[in-house]
């Protein structure tokens, strides 16, 4: 499963140097997360009203080269792996990549690994509903 969001850099996710603030990546990086899940049939409110949470386990960030104020960022979501009760994905995060998906910077790349819990917070395996939507 993968997907992609774009988003324009806001002047509050900025530092005083007009470049995006390591925190906001993140962020970015759920929103893409969400919505390639969201574009496989299953939203994350589906899911928690089913008592099933993803909660983030691990979260890597290599920072390449600073994106700025205004530009456009692709952020490129994808599973990479699975266990009984986690979701392993990656993400490229690209600057000013052309409509037509040609050009751009790449500007980080990173790695999460998220838990399976219960509403208890007790790890739990993952659904079929879930698992199935992973390699559809």
């Amino acid at each position: 499963m993968e997907g992609s969001v774009r988003v324009r850099v806001r002047y509050c996710e900025c530092d005083p140097m007009g470049y995006v603030h390591h925190s906001v990546h993140p962020v970015w990086m759920e929103i893409a997360r969400t919505e390639t899940l969201r574009a496989s049939g299953v939203s994350y409110k589906h899911m928690e009203s089913q008592g099933v949470f993803l909660v983030v386990a691990h979260l890597s960030i290599d920072y390449k080269r600073p994106a700025r104020y205004d530009d456009e960022a692709l952020i490129k979501c994808r599973v990479t792996g699975t266990g009984r009760a986690k979701l392993e994905h990656a993400y490229e995060l690209w600057r000013n990549v052309g409509e037509d998906g040609v050009g751009g910077e790449l500007f980080a790349t990173a790695r999460t690994v998220l838990a399976c819990v219960g509403a208890d917070g007790r790890p739990r395996p993952l659904p079929d509903w879930l698992t199935a939507q992973r390699h559809g």
